[in-house]
């Protein structure tokens, strides 16, 4: 049996008390000081967290633009220099071969995140594709994401520049942080304002010590992926595997947004025309359960006591202090305030249709 990935910060997670578990491959951070507590801090003070699993993709040249739009269903043509943009990734059949984070670092040269789950896959899909020049990132670099409404507060005491002015997926590539060079961008998956802070593997440990010390005054903790899950999905923020899957399209996720058909062709753009025309036979939505059951993955949905659907991801939300979940189901029932009913370990727990995302922080 193969052994885990590690990220470069592996070593440190004993110091901080962490619970280790397997996650995409790797040994990664479930929680360390508790899950409630890293989600309380992340959404009233800051946490930092390990994220050095995902990985990165380059493509340069003069086709990487070209190659960006065949590939993703955003339109990166919009996309300035020193600014990001999120955008699934579809199959030929409109489902969902990732989704991912696009930096154009140049005019002809993008950085794709891509999830830890699918790196190779993803590397292989980009590979086929492309005609430009495509390298693997991944292991070279680091990924730290700084989030909470203090987390400016705390990264403006470690870096050389000002970036409180740095727009939302805005990004500074010459950024130094306790003296190391980074790539800083205003992103996360938290529903917070925060940053992620691109690193040389062999800085990361050093980077990730200097935020903690330099937090303790703002209250900052070390965030594991228990509590990155309960923030995102309290800001409706979809996980591949769950929301997204190569038989899920972003249309039926209701990532419409991040889909541009009428702006230029791309892999998948005719399954997705013809899904839209043909109006859609499932659609995601939020719903909240009565009590504190939680509603898990795979979960059946009932309505007039007939399976309509199923729990793509639940949780209990700790900010809201209720069960939340979402879930595919027939668009007929995922209009505001219609009741269901779902399989809590055999026992049918009431629901309603819920306005999402759960959990919209204040401005």
């Amino acid at each position: 049996m193969a052994q885990n990935k590690r990220t470069p910060l592996y070593s440190l997670y004993h110091l901080y008390g962490a619970k280790v578990v397997d996650f995409a491959g790797f040994d990664m951070p479930v929680q360390f000081s508790g899950i409630m507590k890293e989600h309380v801090a992340v959404r009233t003070a800051v946490g930092l967290f390990d994220v050095s699993h995902m990985g990165e993709i380059e493509l340069s040249g003069p086709d990487a633009l070209s190659d960006v739009q065949k590939l993703i269903t955003n339109d990166a043509s919009r996309l300035k220099v020193s600014h990001a943009m999120y955008s699934p990734m579809c199959n030929e059949h409109g489902g969902t071969v990732d989704d991912i984070l696009v930096y154009r670092l140049a005019f002809d040269r993008f950085l794709l995140v891509v999830n830890a789950s699918n790196r190779f896959k993803d590397l292989a899909w980009i590979s086929r594709h492309a005609k430009s020049h495509v390298i693997d990132r991944s292991d070279d670099v680091a990924l730290l994401a700084l989030q909470g409404p203090k987390a400016l507060d705390v990264l403006k005491t470690v870096t050389d520049k000002d970036l409180s002015s740095l727009p939302y997926y805005g990004f500074d590539q010459d950024v130094r942080v306790h003296g190391r060079q980074c790539l800083i961008s205003r992103t996360g998956y938290t529903g917070e304002d925060g940053f992620e802070l691109y690193i040389d593997a062999a800085d990361a440990m050093d980077v990730f010590v200097a935020l903690l010390e330099a937090g303790q005054v703002e209250g900052i903790v070390p965030v594991g992926l228990g509590a990155r899950d309960t923030l995102r999905l309290e800001a409706r923020l979809p996980l591949y595997g769950h929301e997204l899957t190569d038989d899920i399209s972003p249309l039926e996720a209701g990532l419409s947004p991040f889909v541009k058909l009428d702006a230029k062709d791309f892999i998948g753009r005719d399954a997705l025309l013809l899904q839209k025309q043909q109006s859609l036979s499932r659609k995601a939505a939020g719903i909240a359960l009565t009590g504190r059951s939680i509603a898990r993955e795979q979960a059946e949905i009932f309505g007039d006591d007939q399976v309509v659907g199923y729990v793509t991801s639940g949780t209990f939300g700790p900010t809201l202090q209720k069960s939340i979940a979402l879930a595919l189901l027939p668009p007929a029932l995922t209009e505001i305030g219609q009741t269901l009913e779902v399989d809590v370990r055999g026992k049918k727990m009431q629901a309603q249709v819920v306005k999402t995302p759960f959990y919209r922080r204040s401005l």
